[in-house]
């Protein structure tokens, strides 16, 4: 396990009592409710970051499809739906 780390961080007043509120109900400190906030953040910005760069790669590799194929597919999407819609 890696060695526990103090952050110091303002916030204002209401999400002060958010979090105080929200920990309370957890029947956990301040200090932890944070700490596992801060965690998930973290992860999810993490698993964003590298979902982003995924597209950016496979684009470099011209992985892609073009605007022009995406935009004959949606105007057949729609013209499908005005189909259904006037029966």
């Amino acid at each position: 396990m890696n060695k526990p780390a103090a952050i110091t961080a303002h916030v204002d007043a209401d999400t002060l009592a958010m979090v105080e509120e929200l920990a309370a109900a957890q029947g956990r400190s301040v200090a932890d409710f944070a700490a596992e906030v801060i965690q998930r953040v973290a992860e999810s910005e993490a698993d964003y970051r590298a979902f982003i760069q995924a597209g950016i790669d496979a684009a470099d590799r011209g992985e892609f499809v073009s605007h022009e194929d995406v935009m004959a597919e949606l105007d057949a999407m729609i013209e499908r739906h005005e189909a259904r819609c006037r029966g």
